[in-house]
């Protein structure tokens, strides 16, 4: 078990949009309400959130690093950042904590170009296509692999 009780949950690029952006793609439900989710989710296992959201990569790339000295995880949605960011899976790699990777949609059965993830080989948990829930999901099987 990781001495850290504490994750770090990152939303990327346009995810504050949650609620009003597409709700036939990515529900009703906001940004505020995932962090709810995910807080109460870890707060069942003993864990406390740390929680951001950035339109800009370099601002989730620190708050990444900055994981490294008091967090045991991360769980990512990194919105569109999922296709195109080498530097953010680099960053992610290089802190060397366990990762879960979520979407709110099922990213494989959207346009071509959603279909790569650069972050899905170094995250240990890939929750995709269950909504705002697989945050939840995802939390828990992220605690799931530190308890070992």
């Amino acid at each position: 078990m990781p001495t850290s009780r504490r994750l770090l949950l990152v939303n990327g690029p346009n995810l504050n949009l949650l609620g009003i952006r597409e709700p036939d793609v990515y529900g009703h439900e906001t940004i505020a309400d995932v962090e709810t989710l995910v807080e109460r989710t870890a707060a069942e296992h003993g864990f406390e959130v740390r929680s951001v959201q950035s339109n800009h990569e370099g601002v989730l790339i620190d708050a990444i690093h900055a994981a490294r000295g008091d967090c045991a995880g991360i769980v990512i949605n990194p919105g569109g950042l999922t296709h195109t960011s080498v530097v953010l899976r680099d960053a992610l790699s290089g802190v060397a904590l366990p990762v879960a990777e979520v979407h709110i949609s099922d990213v494989m059965a959207r346009e071509p170009f959603r279909h790569h993830s650069y972050v899905a080989d170094v995250a240990v948990v890939h929750v995709v296509g269950r909504g705002v829930a697989g945050y939840a999901e995802a939390t828990r099987a992220l605690i799931a692999t530190l308890a070992g």
